[in-house]
């Protein structure tokens, strides 16, 4: 399905750390329309609440938030995601923060680049 470049591309042949390269940014902007939409505050104010949204312990929250709403298929890419090999995390977050913040920005990218934009607004609905 073409995406903003217009270009096809196919998530099922992506590497999970590909798909959270993509589902990290998607992530970042889907939470700053949210913001921006929702309050006209100065943007350093927006600024420190999507950081605090889109922290590793905020995304890993969202993610076993979500968990009992996803399909079968959605179940296995952020499982997959979760077990993808992460370099190292940052230290401000534990490991296990950071396999499921990277699981829900795997699971994001993939839905992204499958034009699945409505399913991510389902699942990302109550972040805030």
């Amino acid at each position: 399905m073409p995406v903003l470049t217009g270009k096809d591309c196919d998530p099922s042949q992506l590497n999970m750390l590909a798909l959270a390269f993509v589902g990290d940014s998607v992530y970042d902007l889907f939470v700053r329309e949210m913001l921006v939409c929702r309050d006209n505050k100065p943007v350093r104010t927006l600024n420190s609440e999507k950081v605090a949204l889109v922290r590793c312990q905020a995304q890993a929250q969202t993610a076993k938030m979500i968990e009992p709403l996803l399909t079968e298929e959605e179940a296995d890419i952020l499982r997959r995601g979760r077990n993808a090999h992460v370099q190292k995390a940052p230290k401000s977050a534990t490991i296990a923060e950071y396999h499921a913040a990277t699981a829900l920005e795997c699971l994001v990218g993939y839905l992204y680049l499958s034009g699945r934009y409505e399913r991510i607004r389902e699942l990302l609905a109550d972040v805030q």
